[in-house]
């Protein structure tokens, strides 16, 4: 089986931090993992998306051309990667800062707001905590307790923001599950 998703959102809202959480996620578990950042010109406010693949057999290739799965975090990605996802395949849209969605009927919109979810935990920085988890729980990827495992390490320096980034991971888990079992679609 294998998975592939694109984050994409600004720089500085932590696209690049929550693929390498994935990706490190999935190597914990055994599986094959390719991460492939790719920046704009600036770093913060800039452009920013990265894939990842997880597989249980060798990955031919890094590169996606029509991941199964799409987050964005904010418009401009949406604008400029929403035709990218596979037909059956999950859009995931950040809907704290972008006020659209899709025309697409073959694919599952998972309607995420990502900043909002963040806030009411107590901090504006876990946005992408929230579409990580959205993920997990369309995509079933890689398991919970894997990413768990990970961001109590990633976050172990600054151990006081480690129980809210999990509380929003888990709110975006709740969401995306809800989504696929709605839609009826799966890994």
């Amino acid at each position: 089986m294998q998975t592939d998703v694109m984050f994409a959102g600004f720089g500085g809202q932590g696209v690049m931090l929550i693929g390498q959480m994935l990706a490190y996620a999935g190597m914990s578990e055994g599986k094959n993992v390719v991460w492939l950042p790719s920046y704009g010109p600036e770093m913060r406010g800039g452009t920013a998306y990265c894939s990842v693949v997880i597989a249980d057999r060798a990955i031919a290739s890094p590169i996606i051309d029509r991941p199964g799965t799409i987050a964005v975090m904010n418009r401009p990605s949406l604008d400029k990667f929403a035709t990218k996802v596979k037909s059956q395949g999950f859009l995931i849209i950040n809907t704290s800062l972008i006020d659209a969605t899709s025309d697409r009927t073959d694919i599952v919109q998972v309607l995420v707001p990502a900043n909002q979810i963040a806030l009411e935990a107590g901090t504006g920085k876990a946005a992408n905590m929230a579409i990580l988890g959205a993920y997990l729980g369309c995509t079933q990827a890689v398991s919970m307790d894997a990413v768990r495992a990970i961001v109590q390490k990633q976050l172990a320096k600054k151990p006081q923001f480690i129980e809210t980034n999990l509380r929003v991971l888990e709110s975006g888990f709740a969401l995306g599950q809800a989504s696929s079992q709605k839609s009826g679609a799966g890994a």
